[in-house]
């Protein structure tokens, strides 16, 4: 009896004795992630201040302590390149659970010990030497499922200053009501998607293809985007020689000639399943120049990356980009010797005047499943394609339900991500949040829609020239809610100086999207107001009146046009765009009038019926569309034009027969690491005895708004052809000289613009009359040069440019030199 409440006697003080223990022990633990990217960060250093007690994260960035007692008052994190991060323990607590987000800094950190063999750069070479053994294009075929996510969301917004702008005050309220606001300045959610697809690539021949089966878009809805969230331009391949940013090339860490660019360190070794990796990290060795800051993880045994981190530094030249990270993760397949990506993820800030104001966060999340090489079944889907590159969104793609979406994603949404659906929801169904959209649409891109109704663009309401005097503008169009298939659009001016109405009206029919095939119809009766580019300041509007060049008589031309036609592209990128034009002139200043011109037919002088064929191959060419328009992004490969146009007489009291053939060829191919080339070369020939007005007449400017497609030191109608051929080239440099200064951010650029032309002896009898002064090139050569600064406050281009030859009459007011000026958006 006694041996047995001895026995337990002692039970109770073993039980006792472990709850005080366990009452005494302290607990901390936490997940150690970057700031930027969200990314989680191994093998970091967490220890407690002057204490021998420590660990490192795992590979997933957690980390855990259990002791009997705080050994130290502050736990101190740190790795290399970032900012320590220190956190101060409350004594009086017993647990901690801590959400660690480290700032970046320097990869710079640490000894540099110099050596006769540098470890980084064997590793380095290391890298390179196996790099055909490891990029994942090695391989004759593959194919993977696909997951895309893209969230975009506004950043910085104070809501107090928010709210004090009347206009913005309602959304600021409505704002307020879906999210937590307490924390700080949040982050306002603009845009979330996802994409799921299958992806199949064969490298001979060469094929892609890619099938997407569900999207689910919260936010703005265009069918464009979709396309550009798929796998077709997933180019990021870090064994490439160079890695784009935008619209730049930037030098890759593991590049062939890395060493001419970076210094690499190696940093750490470390052991994980038994493998052994080596921790790289690698800095720019000039600034300025477009390369990366980061580091990555090597396997020993195959040197292949199984993960690398890329980061912009403070000086890349790169616009209105305040952060950018590029992460991308390799798994081992089945066979355990064969790495392939397995998780792609670009984060960018996007902060247009600065990083304390108003910008967006982007962030796309790629993830790779069901990953199949060198097999039988992918040639078998890839033969399904006519061309060797194909996209296809299966029926119902957009229609998938809540619960498709949880047993299909590759990861699940985040709670933040969750919380951006349901605040989507609510802004976008929201009258206020729909008014702040369209004023902003409206300052914008010009245009207001009432109902059914679209007017503007503001920008040609109203302007002033010598002929017209002040003249106003009204337009008016149709909108979605009117018609997805048909637009209508029209427009009445008013000049109060020549006390003449002019006016357009203009319908589109959209018969079929993808291919686009389409019917247009319009009719006019405006002044000739030249060439109209896209991004390039025309006559007819407010901007106009600041830049006109001085003393150079301003020709106007009167137009009565009428239009029909019909416009088809095949899914090849080949296209045919077939017209019927009649069309009368009437000059009324500066230019020589119709009864200065010999007239010897039937019909009418200056009135014209011409039919023309347009044939254009733009193969694999990308665009980004609204309902009706669409604004070409460029093609991998030169884009190739073909025109004929013939001339009727007798049709609707036209007056001439004549044929026009004209050809050209473009292309901007980049570079790297020596920037980009932009050229345009063309040429053509007209058939007929002509007034001047149906020749060809050279592009000039009388502006001084630069413009890329017109000879700027050259005035309208100064040269007259019946025959010519050309070529614009720019050279985009970069940096350049300006890579010494890397604050400024300044680029160079230089490029040359060449015609040479002919005209007729019976042309030049009909035409060159006195008191004009046509000119005619006569075989010889007409050349501008011109170089200048690019990327001014990010948006300005300055123009030099040189009038090369023929040197301008004593009558012209051409100049020899000229400098321009013009607003370029560009990252």
């Amino acid at each position: 009896m006694f041996r047995l409440l001895k026995i337990k006697f002692l039970l109770f003080l073993a039980v006792t004795g472990v709850t005080q223990t366990q009452a005494q022990q302290k607990i901390i633990s936490g997940i150690v992630k970057d700031q930027h990217s969200e990314e989680p960060i191994p093998f970091a250093s967490v220890y407690f201040v002057n204490t021998r007690i420590g660990k490192l994260t795992d590979t997933a960035g957690h980390f855990q302590f259990i002791l009997n007692g705080w050994p130290s008052d502050t736990l101190e994190i740190s790795t290399v390149g970032y900012q320590t991060f220190q956190f101060v323990i409350d004594r009086k607590k017993d647990s901690f659970q801590l959400n660690v987000m480290m700032e970046r800094g320097t990869f710079n950190q640490g000894v540099i010990v110099r050596a006769k063999v540098n470890p980084g750069l064997f590793l380095w070479r290391k890298i390179v030497q196996h790099k055909n053994q490891n990029d994942r294009y090695r391989f004759e075929n593959f194919s993977y499922e696909l997951y895309n996510k893209l969230e975009v969301d506004m950043k910085n917004i104070n809501f107090q200053k928010f709210s004090r702008f009347k206009p913005l005050k309602p959304i600021s309220e409505l704002i307020k009501g879906s999210v937590d606001t307490s924390e700080g300045l949040p982050y306002l959610p603009a845009y979330l998607t996802e994409v799921l697809s299958d992806y199949y690539y064969q490298k001979k021949p060469l094929k892609r293809r890619e099938v997407i089966k569900a999207v689910n878009t919260n936010g703005v809805k265009n069918e464009s985007i979709i396309g550009f969230l798929g796998g077709m331009d997933q180019n990021v391949n870090m064994y490439n020689n160079f890695i784009p940013v935008f619209n730049k090339q930037f030098v890759s860490p593991v590049s062939d000639n890395g060493d001419n660019y970076y210094i690499y360190r190696v940093i750490d070794t470390q052991m994980i399943n038994q493998q052994r990796f080596y921790h790289l990290s690698f800095v720019p060795k000039r600034r300025g120049e477009n390369t990366f800051e980061g580091d990555s993880w090597i396997h020993a045994g195959t040197f292949a990356i199984q993960k690398m981190n890329l980061r912009l530094g403070k000086d890349a030249n790169v616009n209105f980009v305040d952060n950018l990270s590029m992460i991308q993760e390799y798994q081992l397949l089945d066979d355990s010797t064969t790495w392939f990506l397995a998780k792609d993820k670009f984060v960018v800030d996007v902060t247009p005047v600065g990083s304390k104001s108003i910008g967006l966060i982007g962030r796309k999340t790629t993830t790779y499943r069901n990953i199949v090489v060198n097999d039988s079944s992918v040639v078998r889907e890839l033969n399904k394609n006519k061309l060797f590159e194909e996209v296809h969104t299966l029926d119902g793609a957009a229609d998938k339900n809540r619960s498709f979406w949880t047993d299909n994603r590759h990861e699940q949404l985040s709670k933040n991500e969750s919380a951006i659906i349901k605040m989507m929801d609510t802004l976008t169904n929201a009258p206020a949040f729909k008014k702040f959209t369209n004023t902003l649409y409206f300052i914008t891109v010009g245009y207001v829609n009432k109902g059914i109704f679209e007017f503007g663009p503001w920008f040609n309401v109203m302007t002033a020239n010598s002929w017209e005097g002040f003249r106003t503008r009204f337009d008016l169009g149709t909108n979605t809610r009117f018609s997805k298939k048909l637009w209508l659009h029209s427009y009445l001016a008013y000049g109060f100086g020549d006390k003449q109405f002019k006016w357009k009206a203009e319908a589109f029919y959209l018969m079929n999207r993808h291919p686009r095939t389409a019917l247009r119809a319009s009719v006019s009766d405006d002044l000739e107001f030249g060439q109209n580019y896209f991004g390039e300041v025309t006559a007819d509007n407010i901007f106009a009146l600041a830049i006109r060049k001085n003393n150079i008589p301003i020709k106007f031309m009167r137009v009565n046009e009428k239009l029909l036609g019909f416009y088809h592209q095949t899914k090849s990128g080949f296209s045919a765009d077939l017209s019927a034009t009649h069309k009368t002139f009437t000059p009324l200043q500066n230019i020589p009038l119709k009864d200065s011109i010999r007239f010897t037919g039937s019909g009418r002088p200056f009135t014209t019926f011409e039919t023309t064929l347009k044939l254009r191959f733009a193969y694999l060419e990308r665009f980004l569309e609204s309902n009706f328009n669409r604004l070409s992004i460029g093609s991998p490969y030169p884009i190739p034009e073909l025109t004929v146009t013939k001339g009727m007489a007798g049709v609707w009291k036209s007056s001439y027969s004549y044929t026009k053939v004209s050809g050209s060829i473009s292309d901007f191919i980049k570079i790297p690491p020596l920037g980009s080339i932009d050229f345009y070369l063309y040429a053509g020939k007209t058939f007929g005895t002509l007034p001047y007005v149906l020749l060809d007449i050279a592009p000039g400017n009388e502006l001084y708004y630069y413009n890329k497609y017109a000879f700027n030191l050259m005035n309208k109608y100064e040269f007259v052809h019946d025959r010519y051929t050309g070529f614009n080239f720019e050279h985009n440099i970069g940096n350049g000289l300006f890579r010494f200064i890397p604050k400024l951010k300044f680029r160079q650029f230089w490029n040359i613009k060449m015609l040479w032309g002919r005209l007729s002896a019976e042309n030049k009898a009909l035409n060159f009359i006195n008191g004009h002064n046509f000119q005619s090139l006569d075989g010889k050569t007409y050349m501008e040069l011109g170089t200048g600064i690019d990327n001014i406050l990010k948006v300005l281009r300055l123009d030099l440019v040189w009038r090369v030859s023929p040197s301008p009459i004593p009558k012209q007011t051409s100049k020899r030199f000229g400098i321009f000026g013009s607003f370029r958006f560009s990252f």
